[in-house]
């Protein structure tokens, strides 16, 4: 059974041990480094958590921690961005990543978002799979003209 927790500042030890083991396990898959967080504090852990507005989910497979995601506000003021998304292999291919986009795509729409947008390594295909899925598509663009990487959206 999936069940989906959304976490405060409080829980950023959790929030710690799987965006480490995240990056560990998937470094190909984000712009952020293993090194740029193993040794952060726990006040830059909670200040990640405390980000005004944003949703921060982590899922939980029969008690185990094995994904993790966000919803932060974008660009756009009625925009929403999907990051930090990572499924643990224990978890992939049992609905986890499908249960945490429908989860970020719910609190975009309570927060009155009309769209979702994510960056995606061009070279990550189940990632793409994933979001393609759910209906989001290429929007043609890259973030900071980065060509390793695209941008995906989804109109709500």
């Amino acid at each position: 059974m999936i069940e989906l927790r959304e976490l405060t500042p409080q829980d950023w030890a959790l929030w710690r041990e799987l965006r480490l083991a995240a990056l560990a396990e998937s470094p190909h898959a984000f712009g952020s480094r293993l090194a740029d967080w193993r040794d952060a504090g726990d006040d830059r852990w909670r200040a990640r958590l405390a980000l005004v507005g944003s949703v921060n989910l982590v899922a939980l497979l029969d008690g185990v921690p094995v994904g993790m995601a966000s919803g932060v506000p974008g660009d756009g003021d009625r925009t929403v961005e999907l990051i930090s998304m990572w499924v643990a292999p224990a978890g992939r291919g049992r609905g986890v990543g499908d249960a945490l986009v429908n989860a970020v795509e719910s609190g975009a729409r309570r927060a009155s978002a009309t769209t979702v947008e994510l960056a995606v390594r061009v070279a990550n295909a189940p990632a793409i799979a994933l979001y393609a899925r759910h209906g989001f598509t290429d929007t043609g663009r890259t973030p900071a003209d980065d060509a390793t990487e695209k941008i995906m959206a989804k109109s709500l």
